[in-house]
């Protein structure tokens, strides 16, 4: 058995839990960082085994993501935009590919006209949140009582305009039917990236990328940390003692330590022993969270041919499989990549099918979107981060109908010794990586008061 004296124990070497860690190191805190995987990054995966550089997770930077932005430059870490010259692609009900430019679809008149309406009176309501603490608006309970299908049912009579204002939050973000989440939920997403507005603008929340991949971050980071990161030891047991805690993880890992940061999804708290159990009301909050479902779908090609066509590589439709899709083409290499997405009631039909009956599946909405050349790439490979033992789900933990409200305040507040902190438990950056590095921060400055 291998025991370790630590000031502080961090529970998943993700983004958070490995700048928790850097943190407290830096105040002069022993700490270790016990990471199930055998890699760190947590839902940051670069991989390039298949030939091919491919972000297998999180991968875009947005204007607005400081922390991530000074992490990066702390790192020494370059960046590049994300290619987006050329005409995107829309396939309304009719399936009928239509060309565009701007942030607007290019659906009948009225319905533009619709959605223009619906996206600024969202701007106007999203203002109103506070995304750090959403259940204190007046109308918190109302708004969390009414599913965001429902909300939009009545904000408006155009099913075409509701579909395409609805594909912003519950297929693009939050990975789960427009029904299975509140509208309080909703508007928290849109609030915690700066407005509604800037989640329908595509060359704003998909901005820039990272030359060599964005788990480069926690690469980095981990490896300043040296041995006090220890890999493959999921943790199974958390006893709360009289002096702090006692954390035993496989490969008879055995840590005690003042404090404990679980900086974990939260569908995964539960697979951990607590010793004594947690609070009732802890209890009950877990069981009000749970992650979505999405496929990320990676095609790639001898060369962007889309852009050879006037494309961006930019295309949208709430009326197929892949309900978005971008060119995702890698710094200085002459191939061309596109990435796709398949978010929740879709992603279960896929799912059912077999591999290939899938894959073909997939290449015919992305023919729809940018020819027949779409249907044979070099290389084609599937992220479905939900079969993933140590995630299970996409992209964060959201609350079902009425939690957010009722349990959102006790989120992040700790139990004793222990502490809680994640991206799906940011305010701003909520489920990103700039979430996630605002929430280790956080939790380092909470663990510091605390002495």
């Amino acid at each position: 058995m291998s025991e370790l004296q630590r000031d502080v124990v961090v529970v998943g070497a993700g983004v958070c839990g490995l700048t928790a860690a850097t943190a407290l190191a830096r105040a002069g805190r022993s700490v270790v960082v016990l990471e199930a995987r055998d890699r760190v990054g947590g839902r940051l995966e670069t991989d390039t085994s298949s030939g091919a550089l491919l972000e297998l997770g999180g991968q875009w930077v947005s204007p607005d993501q400081t922390a991530l932005s000074s992490a990066i430059d702390e790192l020494g870490l370059a960046t590049f935009t994300r290619w987006r010259d050329g005409e995107s692609v829309y396939l309304g009900p009719d399936r009928v590919r239509h060309r565009y430019t701007g942030d607007i679809f290019p659906a009948p008149e009225a319905t533009q006209a619709e959605i223009e309406r619906l996206i600024a009176e969202l701007d106007v309501l999203v203002a109103q949140i506070d995304p750090d603490a959403p259940w204190t608006h007046p109308r918190a309970r109302e708004l969390d009582g009414i599913t965001w299908r429902a909300f939009l049912q009545q904000h408006s009579d155009d099913d075409e305009a509701r579909a395409n204002v609805a594909l912003f939050i519950a297929e693009a973000m939050l990975t789960k039917p427009s029904h299975a989440f509140s509208a309080l939920q909703a508007l928290l997403m849109a609030a915690s990236a700066g407005s509604f507005s800037n989640l329908v603008d595509a060359d704003f929340i998909l901005d820039r990328r990272v030359v060599g991949g964005l788990q480069q971050v926690p690469l980095r980071i981990a490896e300043a940390l040296g041995d006090d990161v220890v890999l493959g030891a999921p943790v199974r047991r958390v006893e709360r003692t009289d002096d702090g805690v006692v954390v035993t993880a496989d490969g008879d890992v055995v840590v005690r330590a003042r404090h404990a940061v679980l900086a974990v999804p939260p569908n995964l708290y539960d697979r951990i022993d607590y010793v004594p159990p947690l609070p009732l009301r802890r209890h009950q909050l877990h069981q009000h969270l749970s992650l979505g479902l999405v496929i990320k779908v990676h095609a790639v090609y001898e060369r962007p041919f889309w852009r050879e066509d006037g494309l961006s590589g930019t295309a949208f439709s709430p009326y197929l499989a892949v309900h978005e899709a971008y060119d995702n083409s890698n710094h200085d290499d002459p191939r061309g990549v596109l990435v796709g997405f398949v978010s929740d009631h879709r992603a279960d039909r896929l799912l059912a099918l077999g591999a290939e009956e899938r894959r073909a599946a997939i290449l015919d909405d992305l023919v729809q979107y940018y020819g027949e050349q779409a249907r044979t790439p070099e290389i084609f490979v599937e992220s479905d981060w939900g079969s993933q033992e140590w995630t299970r789900g996409a992209y964060a933990a959201s609350f079902d109908m009425g939690g957010l409200e009722r349990f959102g305040a006790d989120l992040r507040t700790p139990v004793g010794p222990l502490h809680w902190a994640s991206s799906d438990l940011a305010g701003a950056g909520y489920q990103h990586v700039d979430g996630a590095i605002r929430q280790g921060h956080r939790v380092a400055e909470e663990i510091l008061a605390a002495g």
